[in-house]
């Protein structure tokens, strides 16, 4: 199967144009399967919780997540991206999956980062893995990367490939533990960043670039720049995701000994 990533550079609060902008970067290539920055269409520095809940949606009933939906309709792909979604009281920090058929899952972004904290509510929704046929998909945002039992979870639970929408902003440091989560869970990751710089509060706040898809020996198949807009689309090979074997004793996941694990702090 082919995945691509969209390395975008957001106008925070113009949805419309962002979403213009992302789907006619996504149009110059094929790829089945899309992966979109965190909250790609409304940008990222909020500097109130109403602000943020006036650019959230519903989902998958809002117009941001229809409008993927058309488009994974129309190009017959699968599309994951973040947006800011509304439900009730609490919004959220949120991942969406869809495909040519309609809406498939949501992931609540769990570990939020700096004054995401402020506001966003924190995500209530447990890591789930999608089989969409070619492959089996989970979804992580962001700051998720530093929390290896984020993607242990989703290998677990026979993910292929960690869809990672992120707006990062500590250089490089996500990509190295990306590369980690791969190789030592034998997946493919592929990390969604954007660029540019938002600067609506005291502090400034710059995008690292360097989107990445990393195969599971830990290797980035393809790295884009720190600093352009740009897309790339690489080949993987989904039977590599699933060949555990280390030696012809050994393998990543059936070598585990959760009983002698602790993890109840």
């Amino acid at each position: 199967m082919n995945i691509g990533i969209v390395q975008s550079s957001p106008v925070f609060g113009e949805v419309e144009d962002n979403l213009v902008d992302c789907f006619d970067l996504m149009a110059s290539q094929s790829a089945d399967l899309w992966v979109l920055p965190e909250l790609f269409a409304t940008g990222y520095q909020f500097l109130s919780p109403d602000e943020a809940r006036a650019l959230a949606e519903p989902v998958p009933s809002g117009k941001t997540t229809q409008a993927l939906i058309a488009c994974a309709a129309k190009n017959a792909c699968f599309v994951v991206a973040g947006l800011p979604e509304v439900d009730g009281v609490n919004v959220y920090n949120t991942s969406v999956l869809v495909g040519p058929d309609g809406f498939l899952s949501r992931y609540r972004k769990i570990h939020l980062f700096y004054e995401e904290k402020l506001h966003f509510s924190p995500g209530d929704l447990p890591f789930a893995v999608v089989d969409i046929g070619i492959a089996k998909v989970g979804m992580m945002i962001c700051f998720d990367h530093l929390f290896p039992e984020s993607a242990r979870s989703l290998a677990l639970q026979g993910a292929d490939v960690i869809c990672h929408p992120a707006n990062l902003v500590l250089p490089d440091l996500a990509q190295r533990t990306m590369s980690i989560r791969a190789l030592e869970n034998g997946i493919y990751t592929a990390t969604s960043n954007r660029i540019g710089t938002e600067a609506r509060a005291d502090e400034s706040l710059t995008y690292t670039g360097h989107s990445q898809v990393v195969g599971p020996d830990g290797e980035a198949l393809v790295r884009l720049s720190q600093d352009l807009v740009e897309v790339a689309v690489v080949e993987i090979d989904i039977a590599k995701a699933r060949n555990k074997a280390i030696t012809k004793h050994n393998d990543k996941l059936g070598d585990r000994r959760p009983d002698y694990y602790s993890c109840s702090r």
